[in-house]
């Protein structure tokens, strides 16, 4: 396949230069991919540009949870925008809705503008908006460059149907990323069935943590988010989608 992009979703230094090593195309930087990604920090972002050129696009997200911001939250999401653009992003990774679940085109617009010349994703906030269609036409009217979406399903093998309709509606004019459960396997699964050119994946293991003394008991967070786990991309995934995306 010619023109594809493999973008690695990571939340770590570590992580970052597996996936380069793997041969992703570019990186989503997040923190917390844990609870499905939040804004990372800027000295995360410094710490992976002194070690890859690899492009990276940086997801902001204030917080767990919804897409439907505080003015509060719309202010912090402006600013980390301009922030990530003054450091040096290649892109970056937004979404905001409205109660009704449309999209919010007022507040997006004012982020394209604070972004200057950086690519711009419209995030998963995508799948659970009302009109898939609707919220294409306007992603495309605001000047995105790229929409992530499992096809508003939880894993994106499930929504093959919506991906393959709107790589067809969208006709060339956004780039239409499929992302959620994505692997070598899955890709080389979806690939006939939407004609999706851009793939999104973490390619995690779960690494037991480097503690000797682990105290019992005691929660760092929600009893199901294991205190001794550590999420970390591991290269070989990403080289084995890498392959698969080569040889379609």
């Amino acid at each position: 396949m010619e023109g594809y992009i493999l973008e690695a979703c990571v939340d770590s230094v570590e992580s970052a230069m597996a996936a380069a090593k793997g041969g992703a195309t570019r990186l989503e930087l997040c923190a917390n991919l844990i609870i499905g990604g939040t804004t990372p920090s800027p000295c995360l972002f410094k710490e992976i540009r002194k070690h890859t050129d690899i492009k990276i696009h940086v997801l902001i997200r204030p917080r767990f949870g919804d897409f439907c911001y505080t003015v509060e939250e719309f202010f912090i999401i402006k600013e980390e925008v301009k922030m990530f653009r003054e450091l040096g992003a290649d892109g970056a990774v937004v979404g905001i809705l409205r109660p009704d679940g449309t999209l919010n085109k007022e507040q997006l617009k004012e982020l394209m503008e604070e972004a200057g010349d950086m690519s711009m994703t419209l995030h998963r906030a995508f799948d659970v908006c009302v009109d898939p269609y609707e919220a294409m036409e306007e992603a495309i009217e605001l000047g995105f460059d790229t929409i992530l979406t499992s096809g508003q399903k939880n894993v994106c093998s499930q929504g093959t149907e919506l991906l393959r309709e709107l790589v067809e509606k969208s006709a060339g004019r956004i780039r239409i990323q499929a992302g959620s459960g994505v692997d070598a396997a899955v890709i080389r699964e979806i690939y006939p069935l939407t004609n999706a050119t851009a793939y999104h994946m973490s390619g995690k293991v779960t690494l037991d943590s480097s503690m000797d003394y682990r105290k019992e008991g005691v929660n760092m967070g929600p009893p199901s988010i294991g205190k001794y786990e550590i999420w970390r991309t591991e290269e070989a995934k990403i080289c084995q989608a890498r392959q698969v995306l080569e040889e379609l």
